[in-house]
């Protein structure tokens, strides 16, 4: 067979060198329009949700967020294996899609069935978001934080890496993505003291509702508070003014006076402040 094929290629020797000549010809009108990248992508279209719950143990972010996400996104059109992890205050869900499934086509069909599950998870939960399209190569830099001065905690550490690193990162040319893990948020608590609430017949419930009513907007949504809506309108003549209420939550100070004089009634129907028993804190 070889001796055959040297044979028949030196006797048709022009054939073989036009041939030769015209794949040369075509490959190198191709090369022009081949797109070159150091990294070739490889992997199938990939799609990955992640769900924020402060407060929340890997079981409980597995039971009240992963779970429900899992069985809304099971089914979308073109999807090959689906990967959970549950870890402390997030769930992460990978997707990963059948090759030659286009990429922007999957994100828009899981947006959506993200959309009609929002609703329905815990409050305190943020609503998922889709992580930026990344290449196969994923992360590249990984870059822990330890503080020299043992008076810079971790919240100092979060604030600085959320609004100086990532910021900075984020402007280098090609960077998707700068998820922080293991942050602390800057937030106000109300700190309350269990005798002062005994001996005033005031429960944590009552504390609750307060504290989300004194907010424009709250985590409860049985509250006021929860809902930031309008407040009508006025018509004089021909026009319409709407009617607006002023934020009261842009800054630690217009929120303390306003809540630590905000009333409770009690079952003996007593009104009692709360600058008596709790305190607001910056945490």
């Amino acid at each position: 067979m070889l001796r055959w094929l040297v044979g028949s290629s030196l006797k048709f020797r022009f054939i073989v060198v036009a041939a030769a000549s015209a794949l040369m010809f075509f490959g190198v009108q191709q090369l022009q329009h081949t797109s070159i990248d150091v990294f070739p992508e490889f992997a199938p279209p990939r799609v990955e949700i992640q769900t924020p719950a402060i407060g929340l143990s890997a079981s409980e972010v597995e039971s009240l967020v992963t779970i429900p996400l899992e069985q809304t996104l099971n089914g979308v059109p073109g999807l090959d294996v689906i990967r959970s992890k549950s870890l402390e205050q997030l769930s992460s869900i990978e997707m990963i899609f059948e090759p030659g499934t286009d990429l922007l086509t999957a994100r828009q069909l899981v947006s959506e069935r993200i959309a009609s599950i929002s609703s329905t998870l815990p409050t305190w939960a943020s609503p998922p978001f889709i992580i930026q399209p990344l290449s196969a190569t994923s992360r590249v830099l990984k870059i822990g934080l330890v503080p020299e001065d043992p008076e810079i905690d971790t919240m100092d550490l979060s604030m600085t890496a959320y609004w100086k690193i990532r910021a900075r990162l984020l402007r280098v040319p090609g960077v998707a993505n700068v998820p922080i893990w293991g942050e602390r948020l800057d937030m106000l608590q109300v700190q309350v003291d269990p005798n002062h609430l005994r001996a005033n017949g005031v429960t944590m419930e009552n504390v609750m509702t307060t504290t989300a009513d004194a907010l424009e907007s709250g985590l409860f949504q049985f509250s006021e508070g929860h809902i930031i809506g309008r407040g009508g309108w006025i018509e004089q003549g021909d026009s319409r003014m709407p009617i607006r209420r002023s934020s009261n939550r842009s800054s630690r100070w217009r929120i303390s006076p306003r809540s630590r004089s905000s009333t409770i009634e009690t079952r003996r129907c007593v009104s009692t402040m709360w600058r008596n028993w709790s305190v607001i804190i910056s945490r």
